[in-house]
């Protein structure tokens, strides 16, 4: 049975509302970490069309637009929602715990 551990990424008020900030945990690659008017989300920081760090781009109610290519994905589900996005993004279960931002890795 896997076990699943917690990784602290960053604190809570380190991304303020409606903006991502980019987070390195070892052992993972760089993840982009969202804060969707005080709801936080993470998902992996690489577009899966090309290599732009999601969190050089904008976000757009909730999705997340790719700084290279201008393709689209839903912050939630990591769903490409515009072309040429076609393969979603890897999501992450976020907990929120004593003003930190972690994710739950099965290990």
């Amino acid at each position: 049975m896997k076990q699943a551990t917690l990784r602290f990424l960053c604190g809570t008020d380190e991304v303020a509302p409606n903006t991502a900030r980019r987070a390195e945990v070892e052992g993972l690659p760089a993840l982009a970490v969202y804060n969707l008017d005080g709801e936080f989300f993470v998902t992996d920081d690489r577009c899966t069309h090309g290599e732009a760090s999601l969190c050089e781009g904008e976000i757009d109610g909730g999705d997340i637009e790719c700084p290279f290519h201008q393709g689209t994905f839903d912050i939630r589900t990591g769903k490409p929602t515009g072309a040429p996005c076609r393969i979603a993004l890897k999501t992450y279960p976020v907990v929120i715990r004593d003003g930190s931002v972690h994710v739950r890795i099965d290990e």
